[in-house]
């Protein structure tokens, strides 16, 4: 894992590299760190060279974590992001940056280690996702870089979270069992199933994802969607 962590707060910075160096001692696992005291000189960093990890600070001079945090996501939807703050209200706000996580101050070693637990855990493993025929190739699509799927008479358009559009020949009807079997996935319309992690807006007129695009909702889906949706967010944040 690379991991920035931004803090205008010296004394909170280092007693954060303690705790990862803690975690690096115990699990005999290595981690690349790189500090910073301002969300600008973060960004100016990440741009050229992306974290996979970052650790914000959500209350800092200038430009505070959950600005810096949305900076992030116009060039990298996949990293994960974890917040700090001394407020536990801060949480419905973290959601709208996907944020993996949020921590209270002070962090505590029984706060953070399940997170870096886990995301060791999941690098170790290929990630799950689908395998198309597109053409003559094939190509594998993991099931976090999926932003939607939509069908347009016999061919569907698979819509990555890079901008990227994967088109395949066939009906929806056939990827609807591996893709609907995933709590992510959620069907608003019949010509689309949007991964609802992708999601920036959702309302009764439609579904904004990330990449700006926005998708149709049935009205007759939209209570039982909305319900759905909620327990997604809201599994997100015990897992």
């Amino acid at each position: 894992m690379y991991i920035s962590i931004c803090d205008d707060q010296e004394s909170e910075l280092q007693f954060l590299i303690h705790l990862l160096d803690r975690w690096q001692s115990e699990r005999n696992h290595a981690l690349r760190l790189k500090t910073f005291n301002s969300a600008s000189a973060m960004l100016d960093a990440a741009e050229k060279e992306p974290f996979s990890l970052y650790i914000l600070d959500v209350m800092m001079p200038g430009m505070d974590g959950l600005e810096a945090a949305r900076e992030i996501r116009r060039f990298d939807e996949k990293a994960d992001i974890v917040f700090l703050t001394s407020s536990p209200g801060f949480a419905y706000e973290s959601y709208s940056v996907r944020a993996l996580d949020y921590l209270l101050k002070p962090v505590r070693r029984d706060m953070l280690f399940p997170i870096l637990d886990r995301l060791f855990l999941r690098e170790q493993k290929p990630e799950e996702g689908l395998t198309l025929k597109c053409g003559s190739a094939w190509i594998r699509i993991p099931f976090s870089s999926l932003s939607y799927v939509e069908v347009n008479g016999k061919h569907l358009f698979f819509n990555l979270t890079d901008g990227s559009v994967r088109e395949v020949y066939g009906t929806l009807r056939e990827y609807e069992a591996a893709l609907l079997s995933r709590p992510e996935f959620m069907q608003p319309h019949r010509s689309y199933i949007v991964n609802m992690l992708q999601a920036a807006e959702f309302s009764p007129s439609g579904i904004r994802t990330f990449s700006g695009k926005l998708l149709p909702v049935s009205r007759l889906s939209y209570p039982q969607l909305q319900k759905d949706y909620l327990k997604l967010l809201f599994s997100q944040r015990e897992d």
